[in-house]
């Protein structure tokens, strides 16, 4: 996709993990929301920390779908200000096209490539490029099926939300236990970007924010730009926005917990 000329200021970010058990970093998502001077607004997955299909939206005396509903709004009120692109994550790729289209966003197919100021980026969530997390691939492509979706979004929606808190129970299991996770595959990223014609990916899923050059003799150089993960509470909190102005090196931008 090509950048709107009016665009001087693009904001990237990924790995929220929104959810009603964190309301310090929701909070610190609406202030954002409310006050970003970007002209276009990338999300790049797992805005939630889950998302166990749309009809979540219409539930009642749920407080996810409370949840929901409220982010839905600040999803809306930005939009109204500026474009807000949404890219599907491991966690939310069940998020449809009803409820992008309801709440202001555009869904972005992984990876996309996004032309700004004369410079060519690939967007993805990154973890179709984490290729030595040999069991979490094998997952993804089961869950990716449309037969796959189709059959658990029959299921009823305790039964989806059991399931997922029981996923969200491994994970956080496997990193009390000190696992490492794979990060992303140098190989298979510079083959995107040279299948792309990109200079640049831009990347989240890993919670490993970075910023990686991996070809310093290409021209331009090749490099990959790693997204940080939200965490209001931590120590010290981790709110951070990757931000590409016009004229200037990408820069990332630290958030403030509080107001």
């Amino acid at each position: 996709m090509k950048a709107e000329p009016a665009w001087r200021t693009v904001d990237f970010i990924s790995d929220l993990h929104l959810q009603v058990g964190e309301p310090a970093t929701a909070a610190a998502w609406q202030r954002y929301m409310a006050s970003t001077p970007a002209d276009a607004l990338f999300i790049l997955g797992d805005l939630f920390e889950v998302w166990v299909g749309d009809d979540l939206m219409a539930a009642t005396d749920d407080p996810d779908a409370a949840f929901a509903r409220q982010c839905q709004q600040i999803l809306q009120a930005t939009s109204r200000r500026l474009p807000v692109y949404f890219m599907h994550g491991n966690r939310d790729f069940l998020l449809g096209e009803d409820v992008a289209r309801a709440s202001g966003m555009t869904l972005l197919p992984d990876p996309t490539v996004l032309d700004f100021a004369d410079q060519r980026y690939l967007l993805s969530h990154g973890d179709a490029l984490c290729l030595g997390d040999v069991d979490y691939q094998q997952f993804r492509v089961q869950v990716r099926q449309p037969t796959w979706q189709a059959h658990f979004l029959a299921k009823p929606l305790a039964e989806r939300q059991a399931f997922a808190r029981g996923l969200r129970a491994q994970s956080a299991a496997r990193k009390d236990s000190g696992a490492t996770y794979a990060d992303v595959d140098t190989a298979a990223a510079l083959s995107c970007l040279h299948a792309h014609g990109a200079s640049t990916l831009i990347h989240g899923h890993t919670h490993r924010p970075q910023d990686h050059l991996l070809d310093a003799d290409a021209q331009p150089p090749l490099r990959r730009l790693v997204l940080s993960d939200w965490d209001a509470v931590a120590q010290p909190p981790r709110l951070e926005v990757l931000r590409l102005r016009a004229g200037h090196a990408p820069g990332r931008v630290a958030l403030a917990p509080t107001p």
